[in-house]
């Protein structure tokens, strides 16, 4: 029998605090790297059997376990994931992070509404001396960004919505992802892809990574590129079937791991052709 043991171990003895990434690009480092060993461990219960086992060390101070520590238990992410509340993305876990290293958000869709905003201003005033990196994280069929692309191609979807004023705010702010996503898609495929089969599916694919760079873009503008505490954001797809983070990115053909933010206008423009042209979305062409 497969088995896989995630476990989160804390010493008794005082090894002290345990180390936060000095910047941002350290910050994205170990995310992109918690996350590869996230995937190669349940990857390896493929090729053979037995158990697959994990030890995550939890500094006992981010649990209150210290019993010689009199201070109160202080907040200090080095991270901080605007996440989707869809339960099978478990943030955490994914990046192989134990308590207090990341402040995670979670909203369907991972859309950057009031509430959200306010979280991150919480975490860029009041987390700042830990704080290096904001991620949006989208995930492959994400259920707000199919609704949205369901509604885009069957208008008349949009009817049942009428009385559900906060599903139907969710699906307005994902629209103009959608609308955007469908016309390069025609732009560089051609007019008749919409009557591609599988165009659906990629029109979700595509949406749900150009809404998680549309965020970082929209955040990274807000806190600007040479923001005092040094805050970088980047943004990713959590991949359900790999376990992975795909993020096509401008200027490369790399889509492992987290992404920069794109700082530019035209930078959007830009990554939206790289999207396309990634061998994940080309693939749903070629079937």
């Amino acid at each position: 029998m497969k088995t896989v043991d995630i476990i989160y171990r804390y010493e008794a003895d005082d090894l002290g605090p345990s180390e936060r990434p000095l910047d941002a690009a350290a910050a994205r480092r170990r995310m992109d790297e918690g996350n590869q060993a996230f995937a190669a461990l349940l990857a390896s219960l493929d090729e053979r059997t037995g158990t697959a086992k994990r030890v995550i060390r939890v500094d006992p101070r981010d649990l209150g376990l210290l019993q010689s520590d009199t201070t109160s238990l202080t907040q200090r992410p080095f991270a901080a994931v605007v996440g989707c509340a869809d339960a099978r993305v478990p943030i955490e876990l994914i990046f192989n992070e134990g308590p207090n290293d990341l402040f995670v958000v979670r909203v369907a869709g991972n859309t950057l509404g009031g509430d959200v905003r306010g979280s991150l201003n919480y975490a860029l005033e009041r987390l700042g001396a830990s704080l290096k990196l904001i991620v949006v994280l989208g995930h492959s069929g994400c259920g707000a960004v199919t609704a949205a692309v369901d509604v885009f191609l069957d208008p008349a979807g949009y009817l049942s919505l009428a009385s559900k004023h906060p599903v139907r705010a969710l699906v307005d702010r994902l629209l103009i992802v959608v609308h955007t996503c469908a016309q390069r898609l025609e732009e560089m495929i051609g007019p008749d892809v919409a009557h591609h089969p599988r165009y659906r599916e990629a029109l979700i694919e595509t949406a749900v990574v150009t809404n998680a760079a549309l965020g970082a873009f929209t955040l990274q503008r807000e806190i600007g590129s040479g923001a005092a505490d040094g805050v970088g954001v980047a943004y990713g797809v959590y991949d359900l079937s790999t376990r992975t983070i795909w993020a096509p990115r401008c200027g490369s053909q790399d889509v492992i791991g987290l992404a920069a933010a794109p700082v530019e206008g035209k930078d959007l423009a830009e990554f939206g052709k790289a999207v396309v042209r990634s061998q994940r979305i080309a693939a749903l062409f070629a079937r």
